[in-house]
């Protein structure tokens, strides 16, 4: 897992850490934009003058804030180029998400105004299909509008939150997930969109706490396939540890 900071010179730079010396860290939570700051151009060192590169100074500076050295944000932490890490952060995202310290969710379609709460339930973020792991996976989440003003957190406007996404209260409060059914758990991702027609199933990856291979190309009909059968798979392994 790569995590940012800034250095000294307020440069920005990534750092690989694995396991059990991953230190805490502050983790993003978005919906892409145009000018997003890449893997890439973080290397380039061309990255201050890119639209994206707003949320991710957002990010650095209330994790700095809060304590927190490191924070990560998936559009420059993953080398996308790569098939083999692009597959393994994939398949790592919700526990990356769930072990965070602090997970700040900025909303760029939502201002700070006395009526905030109309744009925040018309958010595009409550349309994507990545952000529903980002929601329920963390114990700790933050809602910033897009000047950076903090809204409230997943504790203080659940019931707003249960509305919007269809998700109940006990669950966004950490209830484990595996007592809810399949269909429960597929609702809440119907109307979620993603760019890739197959991120629609891997997004849900974490959701049923199963792993399998990214194939892009593969198309979301295949895709649902795969997961349906890993599902049906865990749920046979279960059954027979708790009869052993």
């Amino acid at each position: 897992m790569r995590l940012l900071q800034y250095d000294n010179n307020d440069n920005l730079s990534l750092t690989e850490f694995f396991d059990s010396a991953i230190p805490k860290y502050a983790i993003l939570s978005h919906t892409w934009g145009a000018e997003e700051v890449t893997f890439e151009y973080l290397q380039k060192r061309s990255y201050r003058k890119k639209a994206g590169y707003k949320k991710i100074r957002f990010c650095g500076e209330q994790a700095r804030r809060d304590g927190l050295q490191y924070f990560w944000v998936d559009t420059c932490c993953i080398d996308k180029s790569s098939s083999a890490e692009l597959t393994e952060a994939i398949n790592s995202m919700f526990r990356w998400y769930r072990d965070s310290t602090k997970c700040y969710v900025y909303l760029t379609d939502v201002d700070h105004v006395a009526k905030w709460e109309d744009s925040f339930q018309r958010s595009r973020w409550f349309t994507r299909g990545w952000t529903l792991q980002e929601l329920i996976a963390p114990k700790e989440v933050n809602f910033f509008a897009r000047d950076g003003t903090y809204l409230g957190n997943k504790s203080s406007i659940e019931s707003i939150l249960a509305e919007i996404t269809g998700i109940s209260t006990k669950v966004l409060r950490g209830h484990s997930l595996s007592e809810c059914t399949v269909e429960e758990r597929m609702s809440w991702a119907e109307a979620r969109r993603t760019k890739r027609e197959e991120d629609q199933i891997y997004s849900l990856l974490g959701i049923f706490d199963v792993s399998m291979p990214v194939i892009y190309g593969e198309g979301r009909a295949k895709a649902k396939r795969r997961l349906s059968f890993e599902i049906r798979k865990n749920s046979l392994s279960l059954g027979r540890s708790q009869h052993s």
